[in-house]
């Protein structure tokens, strides 16, 4: 992403950071569910993976986890939760990857895409995940969608929405949020474009889900936005 709009994002889960992690004490069922069904690999890695409660459920499925977030006091928040050999946690941005292609067998991407400004910084995330995965490897990617409940918008539209939902402090500070609220037809259309293979989509509990995998041999030349 462009300076700007990494800092933006950065600045505004470090101000919350204390408050949110305590506010997300256990991972989503469909983490839960796609990781039960993985194999063990030698390395894992959680994009935007916040206070780590996911990381830690991945930790039981890869040798190595690499737990990367934006936000250096979520990452310490996290330190604390995956206190293990095994853990390497990073401050990073989800469209510059510190991690070799072809390496990471099983990745989480959950809750984190959709605090991507623009559909460039969005679609070239994705085109990160797919060349560090491993083509046998797989992902799960999650974003909010038009078919939440909380949002008055047609599920069926070709395009979501930006938007901002505030976060409020317990002393009473608003801290506003940006998202990109995705219409189902859009998030596959992202995955579309982006150099991932897609083997699933599915929305649940008002997010899109995609199951992945990384990019074959020769295609990263192939898509753009």
């Amino acid at each position: 992403m462009d300076d700007a709009d990494a800092r933006n994002v950065r600045e505004t889960y470090e101000t919350i950071a204390d408050h949110f992690a305590e506010t997300r004490a256990h991972p989503w069922p469909e983490v839960e569910t796609f990781l039960e069904g993985s194999e063990s690999v030698a390395v894992g890695l959680d994009v935007g993976c916040g206070n780590g409660r996911h990381a830690a459920v991945l930790g039981e499925r890869a040798d190595r986890v690499v737990a990367l977030d934006v936000s250096r006091n979520l990452l310490g928040v996290a330190r604390e939760r995956l206190d293990e050999p095994g853990a390497r946690l990073v401050q990073g941005d989800a469209t510059r990857l510190p991690l070799r292609a072809d390496s990471v067998g099983l990745a989480v991407y959950v809750a984190t895409l959709h605090h991507l400004p623009t559909r460039e910084h969005r679609v070239e995330s994705l085109n990160e995940l797919g060349r560090v995965l491993r083509t046998e490897g797989r992902g799960l990617v999650s974003a909010w969608s038009t078919a939440h409940d909380r949002f008055d918008a047609d599920p069926d539209a070709a395009n979501g929405f930006d938007t901002t939902i505030d976060w409020t402090l317990p002393d009473g500070d608003v801290v506003p949020r940006f998202y990109h609220i995705y219409a189902p037809a859009e998030f596959e259309a992202d995955l579309a474009a982006s150099e991932l293979q897609v083997a699933s989509v599915r929305v649940s509990s008002g997010n899109c889900y995609a199951e992945v995998r990384g990019q074959r041999e020769g295609e990263s030349e192939g898509k753009h936005p």
